[in-house]
């Protein structure tokens, strides 16, 4: 007899319309009764609840690909997501993280061939204005962080963020004291600069000083462990892929960026030796090394040579023994074209 008063499921239009008029009711918080605004705001959590279970299913039901459509573009169609993303500091724990599953699975719709959340993002991209700016935000950072890589899928949203004032600031983020947004920073920072090949490339390209003054400077001398490690994994990754094949000639033409290489070669910690030393390759086997690098690496061959002998991987890696081969014979049969340089204290590689 219990089933035959439950409840008729609401319909997409009907979760969002509901929803969109209690993230109004949160924004504007003039309710004076405390009991009423828990009972509104508990309302709204059951909605985003619901909102999930037609995106993903439950125990009971599967998903229906035409509920979650409809829900798509009602959502988007509305400017739910801009309510959702003011109001999300003032929802409670378990409705931010529904939150970020529902924004999930909408970012990654396709209704009638067309990815609804993509043309949405491109007459919206303020909403970027206010996600990424929320590291500042201890108790919303991380899910603010969440949304804006869901965002950052998007081609135009990327271009937006890169060409942004956004990504100087993202330097400071990395670094910030509270390691779960710190991790979370970066991992936005890398969704940035490795997600859309032909933006990226075009940012570095056009930003190529300052954007690499920071990154050596902030991120690869940086004094936090973690952060080295980080970012000359991201370096590599940045450098060797071949979209940006430009970039990576540009940046291992500079011996002051291989001077910050050499003494990430010296770093205590291993995993920092082997990731400097994907980076530090493309520097050696380089076919137009400036005279200045040959210098040095002349002056430093017969503890390079020796380094990088002894140099070992923790697993059975073939390409890193092939790389290191190639790189001991491509410092091995440099010739001196100018004289040695003398001023080489900052660089040179332990015995």
């Amino acid at each position: 007899m219990k089933g035959l008063f439950k409840s008729k499921p609401r319909t997409p239009a009907e979760l969002v319309r509901l929803t969109r008029e209690l993230l109004i009711y949160a924004d504007r918080n003039t309710e004076t009764r405390e009991s009423k605004r828990e009972e509104k705001m508990s309302e709204l959590s059951k909605l985003i609840v619901e909102m999930r279970i037609v995106l993903y299913g439950n125990d009971e039901s599967d998903p229906v690909s035409e509920a979650c459509a409809q829900l798509t573009q009602e959502f988007f169609g509305e400017d739910a997501l801009r309510l959702l993303i003011i109001c999300l500091p003032k929802l409670d724990l378990g409705a931010r993280k529904d939150s970020i599953h529902v924004v999930a699975n909408l970012h990654r719709q396709w209704v009638n061939s067309r990815l609804i959340a993509s043309d949405y993002m491109e007459n919206n991209m303020d909403l970027m204005d206010i996600l990424i700016p929320g590291y500042e935000d201890t108790d919303i950072a991380l899910y603010y962080g969440a949304i804006s890589r869901e965002c950052i899928r998007h081609q135009t949203v990327a271009r937006y963020v890169l060409e942004s004032e956004h990504m100087k600031k993202f330097f400071d983020y990395i670094q910030i004291p509270n390691f779960g947004i710190a991790s979370d920073a970066t991992a936005t920072f890398k969704e940035l600069l490795t997600r859309h090949k032909s933006t990226v490339a075009e940012f570095l390209s056009s930003n190529f000083d300052w954007f690499f003054q920071e990154y050596n400077s902030q991120l690869l001398e940086s004094p936090n462990y973690v952060t080295r490690r980080h970012a000359v994994k991201l370096l590599g990754d940045m450098l060797l892929d071949r979209s940006n094949s430009a970039v990576m000639i540009q940046y291992v033409s500079s011996l002051d960026n291989m001077r910050i290489l050499m003494n990430l070669l010296r770093d205590s910690n291993k995993m920092i030796q082997l990731e400097a030393f994907h980076v530090f390759k493309l520097f050696a086997v380089n076919k137009n090394k400036p005279r200045e690098i040959i210098s040095i690496l002349i002056t430093n061959r017969s503890k390079l040579l020796r380094f990088f002998g002894d140099l070992n991987s923790d697993r059975d890696d073939e390409q890193f023994e092939a790389d290191k081969v190639q790189v001991i014979k491509e410092i091995a049969i440099l010739e001196a074209r100018d004289r040695p340089c003398e001023d080489v204290d900052n660089c040179m590689i332990p015995c």
